[in-house]
């Protein structure tokens, strides 16, 4: 009895090593089913005229690129861990190109999934707290900044919880992405956008970003933008608030931004003018906002992982905005992209045949641009004074919040249209073109905060009446007045959660209808059906603007 049973644990601990050998080089889908997510990706180059740029502002593109991907590396091992080891341990090229897609062998796009064997399911944390940590062992730690942005949470050799600052727990690439940008200011042509560079270089030696984000507002004549740095705090789906680097490189699109520069001085006028109790809407955002129109040439980092981002509002410090407003920066290439490759054909399937003509790519810039202003508008802070709303709703922030730009973006836009300042096509336009950007956006997955709030939004409007879907054709179509109605209800419903700070009410909302129903999922796989791409890729380098 005793051998049989020694023998029965020895097949069983044979089997084990022998799947723990393998697993890391085995996908669990087929290379077939893997080569078409691959193929969802469509590829897109990045380029544009720089024939109008300087010696001197060519040449700092170059470190420029070489500063950026520094930022590619540090989000690598925020987002996973050590790269090499990942992609060495994998000889599918699918798979390997697959993660590299992701970073990391999550699938983005369809609730973190794990597509490699062995690998279990992406940590919330990702790679900024220990794989191990209590939410308990967390709220125990005593430490300044132990909420901070800019610190990641180690364990010392007695198990206890400690913080790293991150130009500390990335050192090598801080420092070298310092004498780059150095290197670049040293060549900059434009007086503000030589200040943010050495300033900027500054922060990210001490992660104190307050000085060059105030010096990135008051940029007025550069024709080169450069983000770089800890941004965005999506990675960190366990409390929102650490922020995961990127980096972007951007040219200025002079004839498009000019369009753009009235509209920055209404932002106090929209804040006052918000559907919702003054109590919700006391705060004055900055006079000194921005909006600019940009050719994208390169994306570094959590901007380049999974969904692609088309337009960019920040600073995101809270502070920032009070005082200085915000700049909201549309990516105008990429967005293009997407329209032409993923939204219209998306409405040639969904959209109601006599709306189609509505769906405009005037509509979709101006709908994406004015989802970046809305950022700025609501409150930063919770009524009471106590916190600021991403420290209420913790990890519901970044679902609330892109819910709140989203809606309230329609919201100025259908302004505008009353005031007469947009007159680029008629308001029905925007409107079926926001319906159709809800099933595009829905494609990311309830693991995006983008997904998420399309979800939410949709079974808002859906409950009121917003649109009808027609049974017989599958298609959708826009009920005018009774979208104008849901909207106000909807930024008034936004608004209040996060005035009030209401972590309880995100929530609920959030686990309720941040979720794909059958019915949505149906149409969804309509789209995937028809081999429209799902996102965009991009081959960018900078011998492709004609660079060493």
């Amino acid at each position: 009895m005793r051998r049989k049973i020694s023998s029965i644990i020895l097949l069983v601990l044979a089997i084990a090593l022998f799947a723990s050998c393998g697993n890391q080089t085995k996908t669990m889908e087929t290379e077939n089913e893997l080569q078409k997510k691959v193929d969802e990706f469509v590829e897109v180059e990045l380029t544009t005229d720089i024939s109008h740029l300087s010696d001197n502002q060519k040449e700092m593109l170059g470190y420029l690129f070489d500063a950026g991907k520094l930022m590619e590396d540090i989000y690598w091992k925020q987002a996973y861990g050590n790269k090499e080891e990942l992609l060495n341990s994998i000889t599918d090229p699918v798979v390997k190109e697959f993660v590299k897609i992701n970073f990391g062998p999550w699938e983005r796009l369809n609730n973190n999934k794990s597509f490699v064997e062995g690998i279990g399911p992406k940590p919330a944390g990702a790679n900024f707290y220990p794989i191990d940590m209590t939410k308990e062992e967390f709220e125990a730690l005593e430490s300044e900044d132990k909420t901070s942005l800019y610190t990641i949470i180690r364990r010392d050799e007695n198990g206890s919880l400690y913080t790293i600052p991150y130009h500390e727990a990335y050192k090598e690439e801080v420092e070298k992405a310092v004498e780059l940008i150095q290197k670049a200011a040293e060549l900059a042509d434009d007086a503000g956008f030589k200040k943010y560079l050495e300033l900027r270089a500054k922060a990210l030696q001490t992660d104190d970003y307050y000085k060059s984000d105030v010096a990135w507002m008051e940029m007025k004549s550069n024709l080169i933008d450069f983000v770089v740095g800890p941004i965005e705090n999506y990675e960190d789906a366990l409390y929102g608030y650490k922020a995961a680097n990127e980096s972007f490189i951007l040219i200025k699109d002079l004839e498009w931004s000019k369009k753009l520069d009235k509209f920055a001085a209404l932002l106090p006028q929209f804040q006052k003018d918000l559907p919702v109790a003054a109590e919700y809407k006391s705060e004055t955002p900055g006079s000194d906002s921005d909006l600019g129109a940009y050719d994208a040439v390169y994306y570094a980092g959590d901007c380049n992982a999974g969904s692609k981002t088309i337009a960019i509002n920040l600073p995101n410090d809270e502070q920032v905005r009070l005082d200085k407003g915000s700049r909201k920066l549309q990516l105008k290439n990429s967005m293009r992209a997407k329209f032409d490759k993923i939204l219209v054909p998306i409405s040639n399937i969904l959209i109601s045949e006599d709306q189609r003509q509505h769906v405009k790519f005037d509509a979709f810039f101006e709908n994406t641009m004015f989802h970046e202003v809305a950022h700025g508008l609501g409150m930063g802070s919770t009524i009471d004074g106590s916190q600021t709303v991403r420290e209420a709703l913790q990890n519901y922030y970044s679902s609330i919040e892109e819910g709140k730009a989203d809606i309230l973006g329609l919201y100025i836009v259908t302004k505008l249209y009353e005031m007469g300042e947009l007159n680029s096509g008629e308001l029905m336009d925007n409107y079926v073109t926001f319906m159709a950007g809800i099933f595009r956006s829905a494609r990311f997955g309830i693991a995006s905060s983008h997904g998420k709030a399309n979800m939410m939004r949709f079974y808002f409007f859906e409950e009121r009446g917003a649109f009808l879907r027609d049974e017989a054709t599958g298609t959708f179509k826009v009920d005018f007045e009774k979208m104008k109605t849901a909207m106000d209800e909807l930024t008034e419903k936004i608004l209040i959660i996060q005035g009030d700070g209401n972590y309880e009410a995100a929530k609920a909302w959030v686990e309720s209808d941040g979720m794909i129903t059958e019915s949505l999922q149906k149409d969804l796989d309509r789209i995937n059906s028809a081999g429209i791409p799902r996102d965009i890729r991009f081959k960018q380098e900078k011998e492709m603007l004609g660079l060493n």
